[in-house]
């Protein structure tokens, strides 16, 4: 029996009918929104290709069915960037190196943002691979990675300072 489910993705609402109520939150995001930037890597949540916000909150989309998020509001790596500019988390990304191949970038990315926003990632190196640990890079560039998350979240600390 097909279910109607609802979704704010981007800021856009999405009424998407779904065939089968298995669908998973990344078949939908890729498959019938054609938003591709979210990856599919592992397909298990091993790898954290797939991760997306949901309500703010980090998520593997590939262990999330579709239906489950009915309502919700959801980032992908498509939704960072405002007005032509990169989110600085992006901007820190490229700055330093945080990738390589490029595939686990979006994942990498979208866990990074959740990560500064949840107030976890602090300023210690190792918090912070501990807190982005769910995100494999088989390039390796962890160190990028770190430094970008690092240098992402000094960088809205001082954006808050001046809006303040």
């Amino acid at each position: 029996m097909p279910l109607s489910i609802s979704l704010t993705i981007n800021g856009n609402r999405h009424d998407t009918l779904l065939d089968d109520a298995r669908a998973t939150l990344l078949d939908v995001l890729r498959e019938r929104i054609g938003l591709t930037g979210t990856k599919k890597g592992c397909d298990r949540g091993q790898c954290g290709a797939c991760t997306v916000l949901v309500d703010g909150r980090r998520i593997n989309a590939c262990l999330t069915l579709a239906a489950s998020v009915d309502g919700a509001t959801i980032t992908t790596i498509e939704g960072l960037a405002r007005d032509g500019e990169l989110h600085p988390v992006q901007a820190a990304f490229i700055e330093n190196d945080g990738f390589q191949c490029g595939y686990c970038t979006p994942g990498q990315i979208m866990s990074a943002v959740g990560l500064i926003a949840e107030g976890d990632a602090g300023d210690d190196p190792e918090r912070i691979r501990e807190g982005m640990s769910g995100n494999i890079c088989r390039c390796a560039a962890y160190p990028g990675i770190t430094q970008a998350v690092l240098d992402a979240q000094r960088r809205l600390a001082d954006d808050e300072r001046v809006s303040a």
